[in-house]
């Protein structure tokens, strides 16, 4: 009888065995897709700050044209915030929403 229970044993351990190489592979995998993913915000970031860059040049490059010819920037912008701010006031309204209805009963 004790060699049988040396073979249940011997069994079990070995299942414990393959379930920790599993786990082990599953890990090493986890840690791959991890290291992976890191890369790419690395390389996202990097692009990120370029266009963030290369976005502050091409800005003083305009604000210079407009300079030259007269134009207002700041009034530029301001009309376009406000257009965009229109927008989605008008957005909220055509949803229903009661925030665009208390500002146009005043």
């Amino acid at each position: 009888m004790s060699c049988m229970g040396f073979g249940s044993t011997a069994k079990k351990l070995q299942q414990v065995a393959d379930m920790a190489e599993d786990v082990y592979a599953r890990l090493n995998k986890l840690r791959e897709q991890v290291s992976e993913m890191r890369e790419t915000v690395v390389e996202t970031q990097d692009r990120v700050d370029e266009l963030d860059r290369e976005l502050a040049e091409q800005r003083a490059i305009l604000e210079a044209l407009a300079e030259q010819r007269g134009v207002d920037v700041e009034a530029v912008t301001a009309e376009v915030h406000v257009v965009d701010a229109e927008e989605v006031a008008a957005e909220g309204g055509a949803d229903g929403g009661d925030a665009a209805d208390a500002t146009t009963d005043v």
